[in-house]
């Protein structure tokens, strides 16, 4: 059920290594490099999606530490915060969201459905509050809880901290033993980006790999530029001492901030456009949010020739295709 990898304990809850296959009719339709899909929305629990690797080490983390209750943060339709909900009820913890009103998007089941549901049928306990009021309510919770005798473990918004990052070292370790089966080697990974813990693990495996890859993240959340890259600047840093990579044998924190539109959790016409295009293609489904947003930024890049000197590019998808309800008029 659990091992260790660099002194923390996994905890075995998703599918993989997930399927890494081409996107061959999807490439013939936008010419350039040949265009492959990691697909982490494959990783199984409750729909899948990138986070269930980052809560194999946190909940490992946890159960280390003999917590009994998992409180988390996320928007109120939050896939980390479904992931987590589900690892939860896997193994036997009591699970509490705290879902802010980050997005502006209106729908009305926007605070009912979607992964909502899914957060309810897993049995978690949702806070929905008001941005500012986040930090406040949080504290209160957790002393309200630790005064019941609850043992309480806080998974940082999106799973991203260094432990959680750990499994996107396991994931680029396994693109590239997929790349060698393949016969393949990649020469770019793009993702989307918000809370950084993907990227920074995609930056701290390839290094751990040795592979020649860049890592490019595409701003599918925060308006403030700089401090974006000052976050995941610091993370891919504090991933890197993690595992025992020299931040000079690492790629460079690539952070591209085109394609984020108006705000976090609202499509641009790119991100529509794109997950149609792939629907068609492929048959592949993205959402609108994060994976769909980085895919319409990734076609723009390629239709601009910005990619022009890579052979091999891989697309991360990491999941979220439970929020597509609430997005029906984005359609």
């Amino acid at each position: 059920m659990t091992e260790t990898t660099n002194d923390i304990a996994r905890v075995d809850l998703g599918f993989t290594p997930t399927p890494l296959h081409p996107l061959d009719r999807l490439t013939s339709a936008l010419g350039g490099p040949r265009l492959w899909i990691k697909r982490d929305d494959c990783t199984g629990l409750a729909t899948g999606g990138n986070k269930t690797r980052k809560l194999e080490f946190l909940m490992g983390d946890a159960l280390a530490q003999r917590a009994d209750t998992i409180v988390t943060y996320g928007a109120v339709q939050s896939n980390h915060a479904r992931q987590t909900a589900a690892a939860c009820a896997r193994l036997g913890l009591e699970c509490h969201l705290v879902l802010s009103r980050r997005v502006t998007w209106k729908h009305p089941e926007y605070e009912s459905g979607g992964n909502v549901l899914l957060d309810q049928l897993l049995g978690a306990q949702l806070h929905i509050v008001e941005p500012a009021d986040v930090e406040a309510r949080s504290r209160a919770l957790i002393e309200a809880l630790t005064a019941r005798g609850r043992r309480c473990y806080t998974v940082p918004t999106g799973g991203s901290n260094s432990i959680g990052a750990l499994g996107y070292v396991r994931c680029a370790e396994e693109i590239a033993e997929q790349g060698n089966t393949l016969g393949f080697q990649p020469d770019l990974i793009v993702h989307a980006t918000s809370s950084g813990g993907t990227q920074a693990g995609l930056i701290a495996g390839v290094a751990r790999a040795r592979l020649d890859c860049d890592v490019v993240g595409i701003n599918v959340y925060d308006t403030d530029h700089a401090h974006l890259e000052r976050r995941i600047g610091r993370l891919v840093e504090e991933t890197l001492k993690r595992v025992g990579v020299p931040s000079e044998d690492a790629p460079a924190t690539r952070i591209v901030h085109d394609y984020l539109g108006e705000d976090y959790g609202i499509p641009t016409r790119q991100t529509i456009d794109a997950i149609k295009s792939l629907a068609r293609t492929e048959g592949i489904i993205c959402d609108p949010v994060y994976s769909g947003k980085a895919l319409g930024g990734l076609f723009e890049m390629l239709k601009t020739k910005r990619l022009a000197s890579y052979r091999n590019v891989i697309f991360v998808h990491t999941g979220g295709v439970a929020s597509l309800p609430v997005y029906r008029a984005a359609f």
